[in-house]
């Protein structure tokens, strides 16, 4: 079950029945299935509270990831994502909100499904499947 919240912004509008689906698909698609995936979209300070609170780390950043999943064959987890800081990646990359938004959910969802981005060639790795996961999109 996938749901989406948010505290201290709007949820955009966008986010929705088909943007569920399309996660869903993204999932599928790495013959995996989905358990309990909670979104929760807040401003820059709520998730440097929870950046803070959890990993110690002291700067802001747009999404934070928790894995949940207890099988490699279900993902569950809640993914925190910060609208102000893809508000301000969106500005910078000269790209359509909307388009930066849902390359953040699906980087949290490979996150998940099992990918890494600490060195260059995780870094790679995950960019090539965001975009194949972006080119699924309903």
């Amino acid at each position: 079950m996938i749901r989406f919240e948010a505290i201290d912004v709007s949820l955009p509008v966008f986010l929705n029945k088909e943007t569920k689906q399309w996660i869903l698909k993204v999932i599928q698609n790495y013959n995996r299935k989905a358990g309990e995936v909670f979104f929760l979209f807040c401003s820059d300070e709520a998730l440097l509270k929870v950046n803070r609170e959890f990993l110690q780390h002291d700067y802001y950043t747009d999404i934070i990831t928790f894995d949940s999943s207890e099988n490699k064959d279900f993902i569950s987890g809640e993914l925190y994502i910060s609208l102000d800081r893809v508000t301000d990646n969106a500005t910078a990359l000269k790209i359509d909100f909307e388009i930066e938004l849902h390359r953040v959910i699906i980087h949290g969802i490979l996150h998940l499904i099992g990918f890494n981005d600490k060195t260059e060639g995780e870094q790679i790795a995950m960019r090539a499947a965001e975009q194949k996961c972006l080119s699924l999109r309903l």
